[in-house]
């Protein structure tokens, strides 16, 4: 996910993709420790991720906070 500190997953499903969106604790995917999930979605269109990408947002600053 280009310009975000986020990652995906896809999975394919038939003819639909879900997407999940999560964050590590490293640059270096190899490196990290943790991977937190944050949220999935139905990809429909481009438009989702900028959606999907708001509400990872929200979540990960929630996480962070009560850490």
């Amino acid at each position: 996910m280009q310009d975000t500190h986020f990652y995906e997953l896809r999975i394919k499903t038939g003819n639909q993709y879900r997407i999940i969106i999560f964050a590590i604790d490293h640059l270096n995917f190899n490196e990290c420790t943790k991977a937190v999930c944050l949220f999935g979605f139905q990809k429909k269109g481009t438009k989702d991720y900028k959606k999907a990408i708001k509400k990872a947002e929200i979540i990960l600053e929630d996480y962070l906070k009560e850490k």
